[in-house]
């Protein structure tokens, strides 16, 4: 099984991400990767905390150089295309993303920048998902979010939306 961590928009509180972190390992159990899908404040901060493979995309407040604006990542017999969104615009629409991630042969599109949880999923084209903020939430509860993504042995894909508590 492979166990996958995914939080945006933490733009450097990383007291949620600590949280976050202790909290999937103490209730699951260890992950094996962590995407960030942008405003992360400092990438390098991140891992450290992480201790896994780290993949952060650049969001629309980050300045480091090194981050892309997207990434295709490997991830058992899926292609996640993670991107922050906004140049996609997926705080108006949703198909921009569909396509971009067709278009990289992707069945899974992640992305963050609306602070607001979403997970549309689709077996047959592309499931579409956003993990929220983890430290500045725009849903009406105005809890933190992030997501815990699951792939088993049979390449069956399950998604939770979880809180900081």
């Amino acid at each position: 099984m492979l166990r996958i961590l995914i939080m945006s928009d933490s733009h450097g509180r990383n007291e949620n991400v600590e949280l976050a972190i202790a909290q999937v390992r103490e209730e699951i159990g260890e992950f094996q990767m962590l995407i960030h899908l942008g405003d992360v404040g400092d990438a390098r901060e991140l891992e450290s905390l992480a201790g896994v493979p780290c993949y952060i995309v650049r969001g629309n407040t980050d300045y480091d150089a090194k981050l892309l604006n997207a990434n295709v990542i490997e991830a058992g017999g899926h292609r996640i295309f993670a991107t922050h969104g906004h140049l996609y615009q997926v705080d108006m629409r949703l198909d921009l993303l569909r396509f971009a991630a067709l278009e990289n042969d992707c069945d899974i599109a992640m992305y963050g920048h609306t602070h607001v949880p979403y997970l549309e999923e689709d077996p047959d084209d592309v499931t579409i998902l956003n993990p929220g903020s983890i430290s500045k939430p725009r849903q009406a509860d105005h809890r933190y979010t992030y997501m815990v993504m699951e792939i088993d042995d049979e390449d069956e894909v399950t998604y939770e939306l979880r809180y900081v508590e």
